[in-house]
């Protein structure tokens, strides 16, 4: 059983960082791009980041770029969202979700075959 674990969400002013972590087991973590996703209160979810299998490349949603970076370390089966310079925008649920293949240039929801429950990012102005 693929189980993915978020955390490292908060409350956070404007201008300020906060760094997410997910952690997964039961799949062959190294074989599979990672995803994040973000859903605020009466909108649609939707792509922040993405990183390859191999952690070599990363793919971000324009209106995060620059800010959020995401990394990953295979022998700890982990992936990182490390998001700096935080806009009440940026105020949403935020998923950790496996990929169904290696490359990171899957932005939609249906290219990802696990979710985490999800962790809460609120960033005020």
């Amino acid at each position: 059983q693929v189980r993915v674990v978020e955390s490292g969400g908060g409350l956070v002013q404007a201008g300020g960082s906060l760094r997410l972590s997910c952690a997964v087991s039961g799949r062959t973590f190294s074989s599979y791009a990672m995803g994040w996703f973000r859903q605020a209160l009466g909108k649609e979810r939707e792509f922040v980041a993405a990183i390859s299998a191999t952690g070599y490349t990363t793919y971000y949603a324009d209106s995060v770029k620059g800010r959020f970076t995401s990394s990953r370390d295979n022998a700890k089966n982990t992936v990182t969202l490390q998001m700096n310079n935080l806009k009440p925008e940026d105020t949403a649920v935020y998923y950790c979700a496996v990929g169904r293949f290696a490359i990171a240039t899957m932005t939609n929801t249906g290219a990802y075959d696990y979710w985490g429950q999800g962790t809460q990012v609120t960033v005020s102005s």
